[in-house]
């Protein structure tokens, strides 16, 4: 009969040329596996049957890693259960991590992580496993933020931290609470957020803060400093956030780098990206598209051109709209263009045509003529639309007349004085 280690040395030989084979046989190995680990057998052969369960698990996921199959890599976390229930705890929860990390390299296998995470939180639960269930529940949560259903993330969330102050486990619940701040800031709801990443990092200040909690819990505190616009408070925690994430070679760092860039952008300091972009951390990032649309970007904004501008948002469509934070500051960084080059055609002219303004921006008219609009409302200059004649007409500012208000403060100061002379002449009668 056929050794289970040369069934497994044969599966790993025929995983690139009969990748159909090598799956046949480490399931035959995991049937013949689970049978020896819950029988009768002597402790050695359970503990060797145990190890080959566990390298078959391993490898059949593997083989479904590379060949893209959510489905099967899902069915390979099922079958891991018996091999679960015969193992200690410790290695359980390492084993389930590896599993579940081989869905990063297949694409569009979001909704089946989901369905098999919520499965495996019900499998925890029933056999009492708690902390393999916090763990799931995390990453179940961090995949709802991802999909936007904040509603199913805060339900659990709720659920969690009320499980985890009854357990006092620090380092977990500063997770939830980094968790439930970005579920909140996704939402709007900034002081909500606030409250919940002062949560995290109390907890946090506790315990020994692992380098990449730290660095997440830095680059939420510098997203808010940005929701906020205070850009050089966010500028420094995103700094301290891309050093710590580089020397782990953490792939988050490159996000930390593209908020610095914003940062400096939003600051009206665009001149800083390329000296920013030539110091020791950020050369082996410098290359990379989404760094190359921040600096081309960071152009446009320099040389107050929103041509340029909307041409770097069309070629670096996905590099610019796939992240929220980016999106939103780059929606109001092209609403300030607009309105300088708004201001920069207005400003010689006394009356001026609307059609003509828009030709110059390259806007529809009905857009210019909202903006145009706004600024008025907002003060930004003087001026009044005649949507009769289609133009702008500029008032020059007016100077402020205080021939009125000296008039007022005189009138109080002489009814002081007669107020004085009717007390003084009451007292002398």
């Amino acid at each position: 009969m056929t050794s289970t280690q040369e069934l497994l040395k044969q599966a790993a030989d025929l995983a690139s040329s009969n990748p159909k084979r090598a799956e046949e046989l480490y399931k035959q190995i995991l049937d013949s596996t689970a049978s020896t680990s819950n029988g009768s057998a002597v402790n050695a052969d359970k503990e060797q049957s145990l190890r080959d369960q566990e390298s078959a698990l391993i490898k059949l996921a593997e083989l479904y890693r590379d060949q893209k199959d959510a489905s099967g890599l899902a069915q390979v976390i099922t079958l891991s259960r018996s091999f679960m229930s015969s193992t200690a705890k410790a290695k359980t929860a390492k084993l389930i991590h590896t599993l579940l990390n081989y869905f990063n390299s297949i694409p569009n296998s979001r909704q089946t992580q989901i369905d098999v995470l919520t499965d495996n939180i019900e499998w925890s639960k029933h056999e009492k496993r708690i902390f393999p269930k916090h763990s799931l529940e995390i990453r179940l949560v961090s995949l709802q933020l991802e999909a936007l259903q904040y509603k199913l993330a805060l339900t659990r969330i709720d659920a969690l931290l009320t499980e985890l102050k009854r357990l006092d486990d620090k380092m977990i619940l500063t997770e939830v609470h980094l968790l439930e701040s970005r579920v909140y800031r996704g939402i709007g709801n900034l002081s909500k957020s606030k409250a919940a990443l002062t949560s995290a990092r109390t907890a946090a200040n506790s315990i020994y803060c692992p380098p990449h909690l730290q660095a997440a819990l830095d680059l939420q505190s510098g997203v808010l400093h940005a929701e906020d616009k205070d850009y050089t408070t966010a500028y420094s925690y995103f700094y301290e956030t891309f050093e710590n994430m580089s020397s782990q070679d953490d792939p988050a760092a490159l996000n930390a780098l593209k908020y610095m860039l914003l940062c400096k952008v939003m600051l009206n300091m665009p001149e800083d990206v390329t000296s920013l972009l030539s110091i020791k951390l950020a050369v082996k990032y410098a290359q990379l598209r989404e760094i190359e649309s921040m600096r081309t970007i960071a152009l446009a904004h320099q040389n107050r051109n929103l041509s340029d501008f909307e041409k770097a948002l069309r070629d670096y469509k996905h590099e610019l709209s796939s992240d929220p934070t980016i999106r939103s500051h780059l929606a109001a960084l092209y609403d300030t263009l607009l309105q300088q080059n708004l201001l920069r055609i207005v400003e010689p002219y006394s009356v001026v045509e609307i059609d003509y303004v828009a030709k110059q921006v390259g806007q529809g008219r009905q857009d210019v003529e909202a903006k145009l609009s706004q600024m008025i409302l907002d003060k930004v200059f003087h001026g009044v639309l005649d949507q009769g004649r289609g133009c702008l007409i500029v008032f020059d500012e007016l100077e402020a007349d205080n021939t009125y208000g000296a008039a007022i403060g005189t009138l109080e100061q002489v009814s002081k004085v007669v107020d004085s002379l009717y007390a003084k002449t009451v007292k002398i009668a």
